[in-house]
C-alpha cells in the first residue's frame, strides 16, 4: 500500500510518498502559496493519505479514516490547539482537494499519551473546571515518541524507557511496556521543557502577577510565552547551534541559556524515570536531540546517578547507540521518522 504522508507545519506542508515497503519514493516541502498540484501532480498515485493531526482530544485514541463527521469533530478541537489544529486541517483540505478520491487517515500526536494514568494526567483544579473544559494532560509529539520508543525497545528489549524529543518544540515521555505513562507537555504544548521560543513551565502565579501589575492582556502574555521566550529570550536566538557556539565563546547569555536548558532537561528525564519505575534506556530524537552532542553529554553528566553515561567517542552519531561501556542505562540517538509511524497507523486504520 503506497502512503502519502502529510505533515502540516507552521509555514510549510511536508510531503513524503512511501512505497509498499516504506521506501521513500518522493519528498517535498511546500511553502505558502505554492502550487500543490504542480509539485506532486506527476508523483505516483497513493493508495491512501496519512495526515499528522496535532490534537485528537479524548475522542480519538487511534488513527481514524476521515469522513465528513470526523472532519467536523477535528475542527471542534481547534479550541484546544488554536496554533496547531487549523494548520493540520488546512493541510488536510488542500490535499483532499487535489486527491478527492483517495481515502485519508488522521494520525494524532495526542493518541500515544491516552494511556497516561489519571495520577499523571489530572490537574489539581476544581472538578467543575476539569469536567466542563476537559482539562487534563494531553501530551504532544506522540508520533515521534511512539516511533522512538518502539525502535529502542526493538533494539534492547527494554521495558522502562525515557524518550527525549528535542527540537524547536521539546518534550519527554516515560514509556513502560510500550505505553506512555507520563509526559512533560500538558494541556497545551507550552508546558514542560525550555524550547526554542516557548518558555516551558512557569509559575502560574507569575502569569497572574504580570496580568495584574503590568496590565498585560492574556493574549499578550500567551504570545510572549509562546513566541518570544525559551532560548530566544535567554540567548537572543532560538537556534541551539548558535547557543552552543556562543556558550563556547563564553558569552554570558548563551552560557546561561544552555545551563537552564540542560538543567530542565536533566530534571525532566529524572522525573520521567520515576514515572516509568526505573530507567533501562534513554533515547534522544528530534533536531536538537539528534545533532547537539554537547547537550546529550551535559545531560548525561547530570544523570550519572541514574546510571547514564555517554561514550564521547560514539556521541557524534545522529542515529545509533552512544552508551559508555559498562553503563547501567543504554543511551541512543534515534533518527526521527514520524512518517513511518504515520504510515503504520494509516495502514492499520485502512485494515
Amino acid at each position: 500500500m503506497r502512503v502519502l504522508v502529510v505533515n502540516a507545519g507552521s509555514s510549510s506542508l511536508k510531503l513524503r510518498l512511501l512505497g509498499p515497503d516504506d521506501e521513500v519514493e518522493r519528498t517535498a516541502d511546500i511553502g505558502p502559496g505554492a502550487d500543490l498540484d504542480g509539485v506532486v501532480g506527476d508523483w505516483p498515485r497513493p493508495d491512501v493519505v496519512g495526515h499528522r493531526v496535532v490534537h485528537g482530544g479524548t475522542r480519538f485514541t487511534d488513527p481514524v479514516v476521515i469522513d465528513t463527521g470526523v472532519r467536523k469533530e477535528l475542527e471542534g478541537l481547534s479550541a484546544l490547539a488554536p496554533l496547531h489544529q487549523p494548520k493540520s486541517l488546512a493541510g488536510l483540505d488542500a490535499v483532499t482537494d487535489l486527491l478527492p478520491d483517495v481515502p485519508a487517515v488522521a494520525c494524532f500526536d495526542t493518541a500515544f499519551h491516552t494511556t497516561i494514568p489519571d495520577a499523571a494526567a489530572t490537574y489539581a483544579v476544581p472538578r467543575e473546571w476539569r469536567e466542563r473544559y476537559t482539562l487534563r494532560r494531553y501530551g504532544f509529539h506522540g508520533l515521534s515518541h511512539a516511533w522512538c520508543s518502539a525502535r529502542v525497545a526493538e533494539l534492547t528489549g527494554a521495558r522502562r524507557l525515557v524518550t527525549a524529543h528535542l527540537g524547536a518544540g521539546a518534550s519527554l515521555t516515560a514509556v513502560l511496556d510500550g505505553h506512555s505513562v507520563d509526559t512533560t507537555m500538558g494541556f497545551t504544548p507550552l508546558e514542560g521543557l525550555v524550547m526554542a521560543t516557548r518558555s516551558g513551565s512557569v509559575d502560574p502565579g507569575l502569569v497572574l502577577w504580570l496580568e495584574e501589575h503590568e496590565h498585560l492582556s492574556p493574549h499578550e502574555v500567551a504570545e510572549t510565552l509562546e513566541k518570544r521566550s525559551g532560548l530566544a529570550a535567554l540567548a537572543g536566538t532560538p537556534d541551539m547551534r548558535e547557543v552552543l557556539s556562543g556558550a563556547g565563546r563564553g558569552e554570558p547569555d548563551a552560557v546561561l541559556a544552555l545551563d537552564v536548558y540542560v538543567h530542565r532537561l536533566a530534571a525532566g528525564i529524572a522525573a520521567m524515570a520515576a514515572a516509568a519505575g526505573g530507567l533501562e534506556a534513554l533515547a534522544f530524537t528530534g533536531g536538537v536531540g539528534e545533532h547537539a552532542s554537547e547537550v546529550r553529554a551535559r545531560a548525561a553528566e547530570r544523570l550519572a546517578f541514574l546510571g547514564v553515561a555517554v561514550d564521547p567517542t560514539r556521541n557524534d552519531t545522529t542515529d545509533g547507540e552512544i552508551t559508555l561501556p559498562g553503563a547501567l542505562v543504554r543511551t541512543f540517538v534515534v533518527a526521527a521518522r514520524e512518517d513511518l509511524e504515520i504510515a503504520r497507523g494509516t495502514r492499520a486504520a485502512m485494515r
